[in-house]
């Protein structure tokens, strides 16, 4: 936990309410997120029990596995959820637009719109990847074939899976992650996983404080559990009993029809809660304005479904079931660069992100008190414009002389620290050399050289291009690593 959360939760204790820790959404919301609440049967690995799924609060479509042991129900299960998140994702295969690219020598598109998933929380994400890990693979001709529906429904939801690990990605959101990166409660990291109590303490009832809030969510007769698992207690004393109806009344018959509605009624009320809850915490989220970077990393997630998919529409193989060498260390290259270019542009997006860069003396605000913008460097082979401007800040300050540094308000532009000097009452003077975002003359564009009396914020972090690592092809691997394998000359 960083310093400036940790007194995030600790004001949030002493106000008896969640303290925000950031001023911008740092995640898109889509205008209709497909809402999907999972329950799991206890004692089965990844048995899907009911699903609340549906578009907008008034559209809450249930489905239920009345004997999830049961290998066809559980098919059945994933046809019924395919006839409601196919026809959603190809809803958004509509409209696409031409994207400029290898500096405008050539044209690609993609869609307008990307398809957007939330389940209450992480352990919602592994139901869905493991759901497409045991359907994308399915025949649908064969021995125990299945419709063509569960086979595609599963290489989509092993997509939304894989977008879900991409730092910054917004195709597939847990809520209570997305709640916490915005808001630090009074209660623990693991606490906060229980969408219920961390609901209690962001908008805690009135005449409740946030910790009164979360231990009524902690009663499961009160705030059943926000899935996939179930409660014990409501295991015990009311499911089994009603699966138990519904095995024990003959197929066709009436007793059976009733038995499935009553296990029907229970699991509504189950999931209803946790489904309210969900479009509570979609309604908080949309109240903050989005950060200036949000919609950028939608585009990548709209390059990504694009993607994926004209794979499926050209026959494309599933999705593997595990990467190899090359493959995996390619990917976890990806994800690395997200995370980093991720943790910059959040920073950039919102000041209380960057001031736990500034309590480690990776960044500063200060105020332009000179500014010299019509400075000319002409010790090189030709003269180049090289402004310098003077800051006084009270942060600390612990960079060197020489230090690159870039502005979230001119992001374009380059600084170089050349000096740092210690000042009366706290503070400090630095001296800052300025390139690049100016023009091409000698003359910097108006606006383009901070004036005295600005505030600004200078850091180390850039969110300049990171180019992509090379990795060999499969084939220049040795046999270990997926290569072709030795022969018995080699190994001689």
């Amino acid at each position: 936990m960083s310093t400036l959360r940790a007194l995030a939760a600790a004001q949030a204790v002493a106000a008896g309410v969640a303290q925000p820790v950031a001023t911008v959404r740092h995640l898109h919301l889509s205008r209709r997120p497909l809402v999907l609440v999972p329950l799991t049967l206890a004692g089965e690995a990844n048995a899907p029990l009911a699903a609340l799924v549906g578009a907008a609060p008034g559209e809450a479509r249930l489905l239920v596995v009345p004997q999830p042991r049961n290998r066809e129900h559980r098919l059945a299960f994933a046809a019924e959820l395919a006839a409601t998140v196919l026809p959603y994702v190809d809803a958004h295969r509509g409209a696409n637009e031409a994207v400029s690219v290898d500096r405008g020598r050539d044209v690609r598109y993609r869609y307008l719109d990307a398809p957007q998933l939330l389940v209450p929380n992480p352990a919602g994400v592994t139901f869905l990847r493991l759901l497409g890990r045991s359907t994308r693979f399915r025949r649908v001709d064969g021995d125990h074939p299945v419709p063509p529906q569960v086979p595609l429904l599963g290489r989509w939801l092993t997509f939304f899976a894989e977008r879900a690990e991409h730092p910054g990605s917004s195709a597939l959101v847990a809520l209570t992650q997305a709640l916490s990166l915005h808001w630090a409660t009074g209660q623990s990291a693991v606490e906060d996983l229980h969408l219920p109590a961390l609901l209690g303490w962001i908008a805690p009832p009135a005449g409740l404080t946030g910790a009164q809030a979360a231990a009524r969510a902690e009663d499961p007769a009160r705030c059943p559990p926000a899935g996939p698992a179930t409660d014990p207690g409501f295991d015990n004393d009311r499911l089994a009993p009603a699966m138990s109806a519904y095995a024990d009344a003959d197929p066709d018959s009436e007793a059976r029809a009733q038995a499935y509605a009553q296990l029907a009624a229970l699991l509504r009320e189950q999931l209803t809660p946790t489904w309210e809850l969900m479009w509570r915490g979609v309604g908080l989220l949309r109240a903050l304005p989005p950060g200036a970077r949000v919609a950028g990393r939608w585009d990548g997630d709209r390059d990504a479904f694009t993607g994926y998919a004209e794979h499926v529409d050209a026959d494309g193989m599933p999705q593997p079931r595990r990467d190899g060498a090359v493959a995996a260390a390619a990917r976890l290259h990806r994800l690395e660069r997200a995370a980093q270019s991720y943790a910059v542009q959040r920073a950039y997006d919102d000041p209380l992100v960057m001031a736990e860069y500034r309590l480690t003396g990776e960044a500063f605000v200060g105020e332009v008190v000179l500014a010299d913008p019509t400075r000319v460097d002409d010790t090189g082979r030709r003269p180049v414009l090289r402004p310098r401007i003077q800051l006084v800040t009270t942060d600390p300050v612990l960079l060197t002389v020489g230090a690159g540094l870039s502005s979230p308000a001119r992001p374009a532009q380059k600084a170089r620290v050349v000096f740092v000097t210690p000042a009366a009452d706290g503070k400090t003077e630095v001296v800052l050399e300025l390139s690049g975002g100016m023009g091409r003359g000698l003359t910097a564009s108006p606006g383009s050289v901070p004036e005295v009396g600005e505030r600004l914020c200078y850091t180390t972090l850039s969110d300049a291009y990171l180019p992509s690592g090379s990795f060999p092809a499969v084939e220049q691997t040795p046999w270990t690593h997926g290569g072709p394998p030795t022969t018995g000359e080699e190994v001689a």
